[in-house]
């Protein structure tokens, strides 16, 4: 699969590229409201949801295709492009049958391969901009795999959308941002553009501009941040809509990195640390041929492999001695979790 830079007529390349506007298109007034007041401020493509999944049965689910013509209207009055969720084919054919300039795929749909199946098929023959969010779960196969199917399809003008993922423990992001997922994605197509959605990772308002910050830091090509003219009164996803005046702020304080620059300090730098890597690496391998002998002695004298006790004991202390080395408790956990896991395989292949 050979993915190049998404190309969206009638926008450059600079970075970054912004869509913005309403999580929901609610009616002609609030949509060309809000498309108005963003085009005055620069901003060249639209954004508005005709229909809207929902979590839960009862909620507002979009005003469907009778919307279809207000994102028609704004083209015409304001000359901005024009983008909208689809997740069935039928809003495939009526999407483009109304002229929509770029569409995207929900998180919701991109985890279910059939979904996206059925989707890939009705696009084929086409040229439109498909835009693919990372499933809802942290799967980064499941989310190539969808690209894949839209590839497959014959489209080769695809970009993706990075909007977090979802977890069952609250923390401060509405949707966790993971980050070493979509870089790794970029990794492996180097050429893909990838877009940020703050509104999402964030679910709050305060949150957007610095995801958006961090998101640009690591280089992404554009973002998809939700405007409304009057969010606290949306209908859905209030609380994490910008107005247009406050959005024209946040883009403006943003920093964007020239990656066209590199120094000479920041080569030694790096070379730093692929010296420490290393050693990380030749210390990681001392610890898995002790973990081998602990293993040969348990077998010797018969003991289980796991000792609960000792492993909650390396979770809590190591914990503290990394935040008493300014590192965040949480990382470390986690790489000791990772550490405990072969540790446990290793001893596992003793004892067979």
């Amino acid at each position: 699969m050979k993915i190049g830079h998404l190309k969206i007529n009638g926008i450059d390349d600079k970075r970054p590229v912004i869509i913005a506007g309403p999580c929901s298109a609610e009616s002609r007034e609030q949509v060309l409201n809000t498309a108005q007041s963003l085009a005055s401020k620069g901003i060249r493509i639209f954004r508005a949801g005709i229909w809207k999944p929902r979590t839960k049965p009862g909620g507002f689910e979009g005003v469907g295709a009778v919307g279809l013509p207000w994102l028609k209207e704004v083209k015409e009055k304001t000359g901005m492009l024009t983008s909208t969720e689809v997740a069935t084919p039928y809003h495939v054919f009526e999407a483009i049958k109304a002229g929509i300039d770029i569409l995207w795929i929900g998180a919701r749909t991109v985890a279910n391969p059939f979904a996206m199946q059925e989707l890939a098929d009705a696009l084929k023959g086409t040229d439109i901009p498909i835009l693919v969010k990372n499933p809802v779960n942290p799967d980064l196969e499941l989310w190539i795999g969808a690209i894949e199917r839209i590839y497959g399809a014959g489209i080769r003008n695809i970009g993706v959308i990075h909007r977090g993922f979802s977890s069952y423990e609250k923390k401060l992001y509405r949707n966790l941002p993971l980050w070493h997922i979509p870089i790794e994605l970029k990794r492996r197509y180097p050429e893909l553009s990838m877009f940020c959605d703050p509104s999402h990772i964030g679910g709050k308002r305060e949150l957007v501009a610095p995801i958006a910050q961090q998101a640009l830091d690591l280089n992404f090509d554009g973002l998809i941040i939700e405007s409304h003219c009057d969010p606290d009164h949306a209908l859905s996803d209030a609380a994490q809509q910008l107005t247009p005046d406050v959005l024209d702020y946040t883009l403006s304080m943003l920093v964007i990195r020239d990656n066209a620059q590199t120094t000479e300090d920041i080569t030694v730098l790096r070379k730093q640390i692929d010296e420490i890597d290393e050693q990380l690496l030749a210390t990681l391998a001392k610890r898995m041929r002790i973990s081998k002998e602990i293993g040969t002695y348990k077998k010797e004298h018969n003991m289980p492999i796991l000792q609960e006790g000792r492993y909650n004991d390396i979770l809590e202390n190591r914990a503290k001695l990394g935040k008493a080395m300014e590192l965040n408790p949480e990382f470390v956990a986690e790489i000791m979790k990772s550490i405990h896991e072969e540790s446990v395989r290793v001893q596992m292949e003793i004892m067979k």
